[in-house]
């Protein structure tokens, strides 16, 4: 595991859980449509982290598993998550029989395990046909404060592989999968500002991983750029947009 995923995610799991936003109701259709989970299906959330896309896997009324490596998060998801299938492993080393996911879907992770091996090992326990499905919540920078909070973050970001670099993409065409199709959905965050801009702040990897000193100093400026915009300054409520990206590929041999 990335020491930074390790380090991060294992320091800010309260504050992922709290400060990440859901996804659009849009994505169970995709789910359904593209990946065809329903009931009697089976499926994998891999790097599932707090269980935050539990929520929209649940509406399709497949049987979920749960793979999470960071024990903080894993212990958290299983907590508010009794009812799931929770597993320590990781995406090179599933804990699951071969053939067996009708689905794996990765959602806000696949970026920190986008290698040869983690792919063979989704294959491998796919059945036949199965479908592997990457998502991420992807801050819109075309609104002035958001691009203002993704430059304040740049200095700090690192070697942490990031969706945005596109390094990801590289694995595909991957081996025994079909072509990567893409889709995007309009999505928003709705709440208090320290909870939708402070805590998701704070819960970047790279941003959790630092001391808690540094930490005040990020949220200090945080606060500051926040009462800075006058779209957002002294607001109880907050909507923080997003573009929610989809990717599915069909398992081939």
């Amino acid at each position: 595991m990335h020491e930074t995923a390790e380090q991060g995610f294992a320091a800010g799991a309260t504050t992922y859980a709290a400060g990440r936003p859901g996804y659009p109701p849009e994505i169970v259709g995709w789910l359904r449509s593209s990946l065809g989970l329903e009931k009697g299906r089976t499926v994998l959330d891999l790097g599932a982290g707090t269980g935050k896309f539990l929520a929209s896997l649940r509406q399709t009324e497949a049987a979920i598993a749960a793979v999470e490596p960071v024990l903080e998060m894993r212990e958290l998801l299983a907590a508010n998550n009794p009812d799931v299938r929770t597993l320590a492993g990781s995406a090179e080393a599933i804990p699951l029989a071969d053939g067996s996911m009708d689905a794996v879907v990765s959602a806000q992770a696949f970026h920190w395990f986008a290698n040869a091996q983690a792919l063979t090992e989704i294959r491998q326990v796919l059945k036949p046909g199965g479908s592997l499905g990457l998502i991420w919540n992807v801050r819109d920078e075309n609104v002035d404060w958001v691009a203002a909070l993704t430059q304040m973050m740049a200095p700090y970001e690192g070697s942490a592989p990031r969706y945005h670099s596109g390094e990801w993409r590289k694995m595909f065409p991957a081996p025994g999968f079909g072509p990567l199709q893409e889709r995007h959905f309009r999505h928003e965050h709705a709440g208090p500002p320290e909870q939708v801009i402070l805590n998701r702040v704070l819960s970047v990897s790279f941003i959790a991983a630092l001391s808690s000193e540094e930490q005040e100093s990020v949220a200090a400026r945080v606060r500051q750029l926040i009462d800075s915009f006058p779209a957002i300054a002294r607001q109880e409520q907050v909507a923080f947009p997003y573009r929610t990206v989809a990717f599915h590929c069909t398992k081939t041999s």
